[in-house]
């Protein structure tokens, strides 16, 4: 999305608004191994109320990511 800085002096310069993603890691039990996601603030919420499984079988179901 794009918008606009605006100063005090009212003059307009174009920005960006990014989604806010970290890079984490996540230990799957399941598989015993480490799984590197790239999540947005609202996807780690996610994953700590239903689980990391659950929360990919989610995303998978989706069509959020691809390949798991």
């Amino acid at each position: 999305m794009v918008g606009n800085n605006v100063s005090h002096s009212k003059r307009r310069t174009k920005r960006r608004f990014n989604i806010n993603l970290f890079a984490k890691k996540f230990y799957l039990p399941e598989e015993d191994r480490w799984v590197s996601l790239r999540v947005s603030a609202s996807g780690l919420r996610m994953i700590n109320k239903l689980g990391l499984s659950a929360a990919l079988k989610n995303a998978k179901e989706k069509g959020f990511i691809t390949k798991f």
